[in-house]
């Protein structure tokens, strides 16, 4: 089950260029989020050159797998040999899989490429906020950290825009072919910056706990895929099977790492509970935010008469909330108690989504930003917060797994989300105009399956098009009250945090002191 191995456990050197550092860290933040905007904005344009249809919703969905399935094995390994091995390993993979996608010249060859791609992106990410870690003491690292929030603002505000020029004036290959030098130039920041020197001793690897994960997680995250992008019901023996598959798998890989000298996740790690509060909030939130808000496009598009990309840059104001609070809660960290400030922090969604479950058709657009303005402000106590309080949490050694395992359940938690609300969406919206009976026309009651995909049929007469428009709303209204209740449990569960203030211990800040 074992395999034991001669290497070391990084430990950074006093002579780190932070400066450098930090440039490679957030280019690479920066391009693997972006990618993803990017590649959804080219989409179509792809589908119509490789064709492949009924592969669309799997572009995403094998990255989400692959980046899921290897998150806490690339941060287990990460405190095995070394932040930047692993992280440069990362990085290569993620090139290796847009190089795959950018010569791909059919859909078989393009997932292949995502999946590589989702594999780096797996220990991108979280390895960031590791290595960040490592370089600054708590006081200060809660400010950077604070700041790396804008960062993923960026990729929001300018994934449409380079997908559709890419598209439009060069090519789709071109948005895959963009970050090798993106991509090389933040490996060489990061390798010329950080230093580590090695500790001789023997490292474990837990080979049969690695894929054990693997397998019980793409298992278990296959089937909300298959349910959103292949039309299977959750009660579908296959559903069911894969699930019970991977609950089993699950189970079998939980007594396995209770066995091993050195588990891909220390399952001690569920005994603090930071971590595991921690873990239910990001999942639940991925559930009901990533769950209501994936379908807000086709709201917009139907309900408000907004083009896709309008529709899809309404939905900023949250992202500008919550890096203004998350600058806000960079320096509060170091004052305040935490529980105190996620606590008072998610009222605001609580609000925001109980405006959202009343929206009617005299809604303005000014209103829908003031609510997702609302929203984004309570959202952003997340953005660095809950990696700090992870930080210092745990024990240093257990820091890069500790990183990668919570921001899995929120990779879990959107993938059910979207999946789940989609269909709910989708049913609520049948159901509705469905009761119209003998007023819709023919060519709509023969396609109301595809009313989630479609939108608003075209050929309604002019009289039922307020009707259904008002159908619509109530069904957006429905989920929206699902969302509700979620921010609900998650305003309650931050009281369960500790009553502590982070700040450092003095040793920690006596190692920490290196040269810029």
């Amino acid at each position: 089950m074992e395999n034991v191995l001669k290497g070391g456990q990084g430990t950074l050197e006093k002579k780190n260029h932070k400066v450098l550092v930090m440039i490679g860290l957030l280019i690479g933040i920066i391009f693997s989020e972006l990618d993803e905007t990017v590649v959804s904005t080219a989409m179509p344009t792809i589908i119509r050159e490789l064709g492949g249809l009924s592969l669309y919703g799997w572009v995403a969905g094998i990255y989400m797998l692959a980046m899921s399935a290897f998150m806490p094995i690339l941060g287990k390994l990460a405190d095995l040999y070394g932040r930047k091995k692993i992280y440069l390993i990362c990085m290569a993979l993620f090139i290796g899989g847009s190089i795959v996608c950018g010569l791909s010249h059919s859909m078989t060859l393009l997932l292949v490429g995502r999946g590589i791609q989702g594999i780096g992106a797996g220990g991108l990410m979280p390895l960031a906020m590791t290595i960040s870690s490592d370089l600054f003491p708590v006081e200060q690292r809660a400010k950077v950290q604070g700041l790396m929030g804008p960062v993923m603002f960026i990729p929001m505000l300018l994934g449409p825009l380079m997908g559709g020029f890419f598209v439009d004036q060069v090519s789709w290959h071109w948005i895959f072919f963009v970050n090798i030098p993106v991509g090389v130039i933040a490996a060489i920041f990061l390798a010329s910056g950080l230093r580590e020197s090695k500790q001789a001793k023997k490292v474990a690897i837990d080979w049969g706990g690695a894929v054990l994960l693997v397998a019980s997680i793409v298992s278990l995250l296959i089937t909300p895929v298959l349910v959103q992008n292949n039309g299977y019901a959750w009660d579908s023996p296959l559903i069911v099977s894969i699930l019970v598959l991977g609950a089993a798998l699950f189970g079998i890989f939980l007594w396995v790492e209770s066995k091993v000298k050195e588990p891909i996740v220390p399952l001690h790690l569920f005994k603090n509970r930071n971590i595991v509060v921690l873990s239910m909030i990001v999942f639940i939130v991925g559930l009901g935010l990533m769950g209501a808000f994936s379908s807000f496009p086709y709201f917009g598009q139907n309900v408000l008469g907004l083009t896709p990309t309008e529709s899809g840059y309404l939905q900023l104001p949250m992202m500008v909330g919550a890096v203004a609070s998350s600058m806000v809660c960079g320096f509060l960290l170091t004052k305040v108690r935490y529980r105190e400030i996620f606590g008072i922090g998610f009222i605001l969604p609580v609000i925001g989504f109980y405006f959202f479950s009343h929206i009617n058709m005299d809604t303005t657009i000014v209103q829908i930003i003031m609510f997702f303005v609302i929203s984004g402000l309570g959202m952003g106590v997340l953005f660095g917060s809950d990696n700090l309080i992870v930080q210092e949490s745990v024990e240093k050694e257990h820091t890069g797994v500790a990183l990668a395992t919570v921001p899995l359940f929120q990779t879990i938690g959107a993938t059910i989300g979207v999946s789940l609300f989609g269909n709910l969406l989708s049913s609520t919206l049948i159901s509705k105009i469905g009761s119209l009976g003998s007023q819709l026309p023919e060519s709509v009651k023969g396609h109301m399956h595809d009313l989630a995909a479609g939108g608003i049929p075209k050929d309604l007469p002019a009289n039922l098009v307020t009707t259904v428009k008002t159908m619509f709303v109530e069904s957006f209204q429905y989920i929206y009250m699902y969302s509700f209740a979620a921010m609900i449990i998650v305003f309650i569960l931050c009281w369960f945090l500790k009553k502590e203030v982070l700040s450092s211990k003095p040793k920690e800040a006596e190692e920490l002191q290196t040269g810029a």
